[in-house]
């Protein structure tokens, strides 16, 4: 006895039904012949598929497996293995969706379980997987393809597969977990193309899928030209040719580019520090693919990529408002999302307004700037981002702006200025490298001819000083002289008795501390890179010691 359960228009599909044995046959009209489509055998009177599918912890993926379970019994349908709201849920989504395909639900009893099951699961792309190994498990679908790809996708009520989030990790794991490759949301395919040594397949609807798993229907794996998408970045819309004067300031970002330090700008509102700061993307190496890949793993956990972006292509420019809280900033939330200094990866991360942001807030920045990642702990899991970034702010010298501006009376008390400095704490201002004055421009300036040095011109130097140190750190993890620790300062930063004594100087009158040290000497490398010179002379320990004039001992006294 036979009961068809779907008709398309290759032929019309029926399901056997014998209490040991069932199996699905398609009936096709054209050769007047059934073909047997796939075998499912009771254990113990149930109907037992396991699909592969996989979820996102932090900014990596891991394996799930769906294992569906169908019995005679009431009907019902339980998902089991920590899921959240969102996975619950699915089984109404899952259910709408293979009826309006064509399918038939079965009327039994149904468990579905997501293991391991000590992780718990969130978000919706469990619904293609589950769906699959329904349709699995009462023989419409062959169980093979099933375990040879990570399937994830989200299912509309119609039937339709709608993106997800994190691709680009899924097609990372299954790529080193020696899979065929993954199937996934049309809209997701050229985010896991990028991926390669797999197959990444896309489909729109449910019904596509499931002749594609039969045999039907041919799916073209997904293709990307990765030489293609960096070539199709678009270029920057500003420049720093359009700064007029401050071009002691244009250096110091020369120099904080050229090594990946921080910088501090401070200075009266007007004088240009946003638009340099701005600025500062432009003149920035070319991000590389490695660079790219972890930036992109980022975005792609958030669903902030959109439908035709493969990859990031530029280096990031983050610039959160002064009301941000400590979890919009460094991450977190009930389940840990990642926060503006992750967004900021491999780019910048400007504050504007630096003490206009809460305290508590700005000093979480101490682990990021200093490890290049950060960790958030919860009482379930602790999950670790990557933070390695340029933090570049700006800030007014006192609270209305003007002190120590000689065209402008400043209307603030001793106590007001001390408050409002006070707000930035001198182990915040210790990892900050570079520190740099912004005075208001004068109309001279202003009114000149524009021959400013463009960055094109800028970013050609940069990249020089970076590839001279690419080359001395090829070794290593690190890319720039800023990452270096006290051992590869040790190794790289040697200095000469003349450039011993400025130092001496400079921490006897200025009081800086160890770091601030250590700081000055890869400062100092830096500019050395730049003139392209093996060692580090006196007149490059001299212009890095000019950038700590903001040192707490005496931007704060």
């Amino acid at each position: 006895m036979c009961k068809k359960i779907h008709v398309s228009d290759e032929g019309v599909l029926f399901l056997q039904q014998n209490p040991c044995l069932c199996d699905a046959y398609l009936l096709c009209a054209e050769k007047s012949r059934c073909y047997k489509i796939a075998p499912r055998f009771y254990i113990g009177g149930s109907l037992l598929s396991r699909v592969l599918s996989s979820a996102v912890l932090g900014v990596d993926a891991y394996t799930v497996e769906v294992e569906v379970d169908i019995r005679h019994g009431l009907p019902s349908f339980a998902t089991v293995g920590l899921p959240e709201a969102a996975v619950k849920e699915s089984k109404d989504r899952v259910k709408s969706a293979i009826n309006n395909s064509g399918y038939k639900f079965p009327d039994d009893r149904i468990t579905v379980n997501l293991a391991p099951a000590d992780i718990k699961k969130e978000g919706t792309g469990f619904d293609l997987p589950i769906a699959l190994g329904i349709l699995a498990a009462t023989g419409v679908l062959p169980q093979g393809l099933l375990t040879e790809y990570l399937i994830l996708g989200e299912l509309s009520l119609d039937g339709r597969i709608k993106p997800v989030r994190g691709s680009l990790p899924v097609a990372l794991l299954a790529r080193d977990s020696g899979l065929r490759g993954m199937i996934l949301p049309k809209e997701n395919a050229r985010e896991a193309a990028v991926v390669d040594s797999i197959e990444v397949l896309s489909a729109t609807t449910l019904g596509e899928l499931v002749e594609f798993m039969c045999g039907l229907r041919p799916i073209q794996p997904e293709s990307v030209d990765i030489q293609a998408i960096f070539q199709g970045t678009p270029p920057y819309e500003i420049d720093f040719c359009e700064v007029k004067g401050q071009e002691h300031v244009k250096r110091a970002l020369e120099v904080a580019a050229a090594g990946g330090h921080n910088v501090i700008m401070i200075g009266p509102p007007g004088a240009g520090k946003t638009m340099l700061a701005k600025r500062l993307a432009t003149i920035l190496p070319p991000i590389t693919f490695e660079e790219a890949i972890e930036t992109t793993k980022v975005y792609s956990v958030l669903g902030m990529l959109g439908d035709s972006r493969a990859l990031v292509t530029n280096r990031p420019f983050r610039s959160p408002h002064h009301t941000i809280s400590d979890a919009g900033l460094i991450g977190g939330g009930h389940i840990p999302r990642p926060g503006e200094v992750s967004l900021s990866h491999n780019g910048v991360l400007f504050l504007d307004e630096l003490p206009e942001f809460k305290k508590n807030v700005i000093e979480v920045l101490r682990q990021p700037m200093e490890d290049g990642y950060v960790t958030i702990a919860r009482a379930l899991t602790s999950i670790t981002y990557p933070a390695r970034l340029m933090l570049v702010a700006a800030m007014n010298p006192c609270p209305c702006g003007y002190f120590s501006d000689p065209n402008h009376e400043c209307t603030c008390t001793y106590t007001k200025i001390h408050r409002y400095r006070s707000k930035i704490s001198g182990p915040l201002m210790d990892r900050i490298d570079i520190h740099v004055e912004v005075p208001a421009v004068s109309y001279k300036d202003l009114a000149g001819q524009d021959d400013a040095v463009t960055s094109v011109d800028i970013k050609e130097r940069v990249n020089q000083a970076r590839a001279t140190q690419s080359e001395r750190l090829k070794r290593t993890k690190i890319h720039c002289n800023a990452q270096m620790n006290n051992r590869q300062i040790k190794r790289y930063c040697s200095v000469d008795s003349d450039s011993h004594a400025l130092l001496e100087a400079a921490i006897d009158k200025l009081g800086l501390s160890a770091r601030a040290f250590n700081r000055i000497l890869k400062i100092a490398r830096t500019i050395a890179d730049l003139e392209q010179a093996a060692d580090i002379a006196a007149h490059h320990i001299s212009e890095a010691i000019q950038y700590r004039s903001l040192d707490r001992s005496t931007l704060f006294t």
